[in-house]
């Protein structure tokens, strides 16, 4: 997506005509301004695709964040969210997502708190926002930097980040694979 490449400022309708097989009335048939699709695009970002209730709501979360870093790579349009929101232009125009993530990150974090799941000093609302904060910074980084995928590198951040929050009889039996999201995609996408 061409945000992705050039950021919101640089991309003309003319360029994602040009990139997309669609005239320019069906374009504007769905997306008036450049403006609507830079909303559609960021309306796109939040995603739960492939996750799966799990015996233990800190694996949920720990889930959302591997299948994020698992998709990412592979789907223009969840990059193209991340740009928008790094963005400083198009974050002062349209704001980011990333209050939506933090929110579906405490969701499951307080459940995770009532159940026993987490260490007692553990602040559901502060592990979320931190997590969403590191998560966008691992993701830029490991853009530029070669050798690791996202995928191993969100998993990397859950061995610093897991022993600090997870209660000790969880943290045995979470599994932050760096291939488990693959493996959840699957078994999403399988039919029954």
């Amino acid at each position: 997506m061409l945000f992705n490449e050039v950021g919101y400022e640089a991309t003309t309708i003319g360029a994602l005509l040009e990139r997309i097989d669609l005239t320019r009335g069906g374009l504007y048939f769905h997306f008036t301004t450049k403006e609507q699709l830079a909303r559609a695009v960021l309306d796109e970002a939040v995603t739960l695709e492939g996750v799966r209730p799990q015996a233990f709501k800190l694996q949920e979360w720990v889930d959302i964040a591997l299948l994020l870093a698992h998709r990412v790579p592979r789907e223009p349009l969840l990059r193209a969210s991340i740009r928008l929101s790094v963005d400083p232009l198009s974050r002062a125009l349209f704001g980011t997502r990333w209050p939506d993530w933090v929110d579906v990150g405490q969701s499951l974090l307080v459940e995770a708190q009532e159940k026993g799941e987490l260490l007692p000093h553990v602040d559901p609302a502060e592990t979320a926002r931190l997590l969403v904060g590191a998560w966008t910074g691992v993701q830029l980084v490991t853009e530029v930097l070669p050798g690791r995928t996202l995928s191993e590198e969100i998993s990397s951040l859950f061995a610093l980040i897991l022993p600090n929050v997870a209660s000790s009889g969880v943290l045995a039996r979470l599994d932050t694979s760096p291939y488990r999201a693959e493996r959840l995609l699957k078994e999403a996408r399988s039919p029954d």
